[in-house]
């Protein structure tokens, strides 16, 4: 995710200052009004490109995951990508509005004098200027929203939706303020590009086509409460689903005015098209399933996605697979997947953190599948009775001198700590998977 912002950010900066470089700045302007003028190009440029970007991964392209690392990375890079977006957007806004301190301090002499146009143009750049305004203030209070997580989910997706507008709204002011001479520039192909992903990915979202190639429809077949706020949906799908790998997750969609959620598949691919997902009640939506969900009740499925999978081990490296809670599920599905596979299972350790291992339903599962798998070691780490999963315990267990690999899903605070220290212990001898969905 880094590595991609940075390089966009880095692709545009290098394109504006190529224009700089080879056009050169305003004869006869101040230079503090000069430095406000590319000021203000500059941030107008990486918001309209960050925020084209944004949209474009909003399309969840599949042919990005290998690239960035799984779904759950593209997702990621969409929203840092908006935020940084916004974080330009208002500095370009304030930038415009620092004219008044600049007469202040330096006089209107040395100006950088504007663009003339004139007839319909001249009216269009007006509305271009306006409508970029009005979408900035949208822009900033769709990311106040976003980042105040007790904002309601459901409200806050509605609202979401309005982003494909609010974005052509910025494109159009982006093409009609831009300086002619950019589009003589690689700095001008660069922002058609950009602009031009951009405007297919709003396109896509307004008329609700992202991922319709990938949906298929379905019924929930079974549901079971194995514990209070657990529930297990197994559902059976319509022809046209192709299938999962262990370990991977989609959206599915219960109900059309609620929206689509991820979820893990929970269950191997037997062929079958039926799927398993246990759904622990984390949130308002997933609190209330339980209740409205019935046997035989319509859903649409889309995927699948995701990295998380067992195929992609290293060859050699020691095995370690930490799940932690619910992120206990792609493990299940692993198991599930390698039974009666003798040649293909690996010798892995697999420590499962709960906080009651007694009321846990999944720890006679994973017995019971673990037991006709002997080179698939379990531990059951049981928070109730002090047992709390270190990263100096994992390392004790292992050979620090050889190459080791982890793969964990759970709670991000332990991720973070077991993540830092395994690679101090580790040094580069170690890799970290881990899927991390968040949608806001």
């Amino acid at each position: 995710m880094k590595t991609a912002l940075t390089l966009i950010i880095t692709l545009v900066t290098a394109a504006w200052g190529w224009d700089v470089l080879v056009t050169g700045t305003p004869s006869g302007g101040a230079p503090l009004w000069v430095l406000r003028q590319e000021a203000l190009y500059l941030t107008g440029l990486l918001a309209i490109a960050l925020m084209s970007v944004a949209m474009f991964l909003a399309t969840r392209p599949t042919w990005l995951e290998a690239p960035l690392g799984g779904m759950d990375r593209v997702y990621r890079t969409h929203k840092w990508a908006g935020i940084l977006a916004c974080a330009f957007a208002a500095a370009h806004w304030l930038i415009e509005m620092s004219s008044d301190i600049l007469k202040a301090l330096v006089g209107r002499e040395g100006r950088v004098p504007k663009e003339n146009y004139g007839g319909f143009l001249e009216v269009l750049r007006d509305l271009a200027e306006d409508l970029g305004e009005w979408a900035i203030y949208a822009l900033l209070a769709m990311l106040a929203i976003t980042l105040w997580q007790r904002f309601p989910y459901r409200m806050w997706r509605f609202l979401h939706r309005a982003m494909p507008l609010l974005y052509l709204m910025l494109a159009f002011h982006a093409l009609l303020l831009a300086p002619t001479d950019y589009w003589t520039q690689p700095v001008g192909t660069l922002l058609a590009l950009l602009i031009a992903g951009g405007v297919y990915g709003s396109v896509l979202a307004l008329a609700g086509r992202i991922g319709r190639s990938r949906q298929v429809c379905g019924s929930v077949v079974a549901l079971d409460h194995p514990a209070g706020d657990l529930l297990a949906v197994r559902c059976r799908l319509d022809a046209g689903w192709p299938g999962h790998r262990p370990g991977q997750f989609a959206f599915v969609g219960f109900d059309d005015g609620e929206g689509q959620h991820p979820f893990t598949i929970a269950s191997a691919d037997r062929g079958d098209r039926e799927i398993t997902f246990q759904i622990k009640a984390l949130g308002d939506y997933t609190r209330q399933l339980a209740r409205r969900l019935a046997v035989g009740q319509p859903l649409r499925v889309e995927g699948p996605y995701g990295r998380f999978d067992i195929a992609r081990q290293q060859r050699g490296a020691q095995q370690i697979w930490v799940a932690g809670g619910i992120g206990i599920t792609p493990f299940l599905a692993w198991l599930e997947a390698l039974q009666g596979r003798a040649a293909d299972v690996p010798t892995a350790d697999l420590h499962y953190c709960t906080r009651d291992r007694d009321g846990d339903p999944f720890v006679a599962r994973l017995e019971a599948l673990a037991d006709r798998l002997p080179s698939i070691r379990l531990h059951v780490h049981d928070a109730r009775q002090g047992q709390q999963l270190g990263a100096d315990e994992l390392a004790a267990r292992h050979d620090r001198a050889r190459p080791a690999e982890v793969w964990f899903c759970g709670p991000q605070g332990l991720a973070d700590s077991l993540r830092d220290r395994l690679h101090e212990l580790w040094q580069s001898r170690l890799r970290f998977h881990q899927e991390a969905f968040v949608m806001r």
